[in-house]
């Protein structure tokens, strides 16, 4: 399990990690974005002698293209297994950053400093590592643990409101799914001032707790996945188009969606889930679509991994604070929870 260092100044307790632990070359990746907004804060702490590699922000560049370009750097800079890369960004960079690392010459070392919120609750922890493909979501990819994963609240003053609530999707399916208390003293109204210390601290205890007991996603691990199967058919289906979701905005769809079938097939009382759905539609407010992308959109579904053969595999609630998994569903019942959700 990679070491998890909450930092009340990330560039100083980089500096010392740096200088506590050997390399033969420093690199560090980022997006454009943070590039510009996130890496001043820790540049006049690095060692001199870095290399640095810089792609276009933005999920439709977490692909393979990406990914040879970034090997290529790597190779062109003569990295060799004793090398270590730093991943500054959001889920992208940590996603694909992290890839390339554990697939370079078999693997070098990576350390993550997580810059959104969502990278910081969610993807920080857990070792899942990998990259888009043929408009699937993270459709390759590994399982390799960072040496360490740096977080730092002080990135999120950098972030747009839309990219704060994306990560808050993540914070409110681990009260869901964990932690009732937890999701009862999340807030709706004025949910961007909150105590986020508190909260990402909250959050990373619930999910470190689910991956040690289950670390490749063999059981217990898939409660994590709840609104995901769903949440990620449309963030996949309006990838690449000019209404681009983020990911917390597609959880939240899905969330609302397989709050339905959980009412449906695991004991979900109704009155639970308007709860839910009430928490969601206020903070997120409601996505439109035609009716006829339905069929489309739900299709995505088929390719989502936890699925066995043909059977579609879902995380449902029993009630709010607690998730089970392998509850198996048809397509016709997914395109039922989608019009439940446009019905709203």
């Amino acid at each position: 399990m990679e070491s998890i260092i909450f930092s009340n100044s990330v560039a100083e307790d980089l500096r010392s990690y740096l200088a506590n632990h050997s390399f033969s070359k420093l690199g560090i990746i980022t997006d454009t974005n943070t590039e510009k907004h996130c890496l001043p804060v820790i540049k006049d702490h690095l060692p001199h002698a870095y290399c640095q590699f810089s792609f276009p922000v933005g999920e439709t560049h977490k692909n393979l293209e990406t990914c040879a370009a970034i090997w290529k750097w790597m190779t062109d800079e003569a990295f060799d297994r004793q090398a270590l890369i730093i991943n500054l960004g959001g889920g992208v960079t940590g996603d694909m950053g992290g890839f390339c690392a554990a697939t370079y010459k078999r693997g070098v070392r990576f350390i993550n400093i997580p810059t959104t919120l969502l990278s910081q609750v969610d993807a920080s922890v857990g070792g899942k590592l990998g990259v888009d493909f043929n408009g699937f979501k993270n459709h390759i990819g590994v399982f390799a643990e960072p040496e360490a994963v740096m977080i730092s609240e002080v990135f999120l003053k950098t972030l747009p409101k839309e990219e704060l609530r994306s990560g808050y999707a993540e914070v409110i399916k681990h009260g869901l799914i964990q932690n009732a208390n937890y999701f009862g003293c999340l807030k709706t109204e004025g949910w961007e001032k909150q105590n986020w210390r508190e909260i990402i601290e909250k959050s990373v205890s619930i999910k470190k707790e689910v991956v040690q007991k289950d670390p490749k996603e063999s059981g217990l691990r898939k409660i994590l996945n709840f609104g995901h199967t769903i949440g990620h058919a449309f963030e996949s289906y309006y990838l690449d188009s000019d209404r681009h979701l983020l990911h917390g905005e597609a959880i939240a769809i899905g969330m609302i969606c397989e709050s339905y079938l959980s009412v449906k097939k695991s004991g979900l009382s109704k009155s639970e889930m308007e709860l839910i759905n009430n928490m969601l539609l206020d903070v997120f407010g409601k996505f439109d679509f035609l009716v006829e992308n339905i069929p489309a959109i739900v299709a995505l579904c088929s390719q989502d991994k936890k699925n066995e053969g043909k059977t579609l595999n879902l995380s449902l609630l029993t009630q709010i604070g607690k998730c089970e998994y392998n509850f198996s569903a048809t397509m016709e019942e997914i395109v039922e929870s989608v019009e439940f959700y446009k019905s709203l």
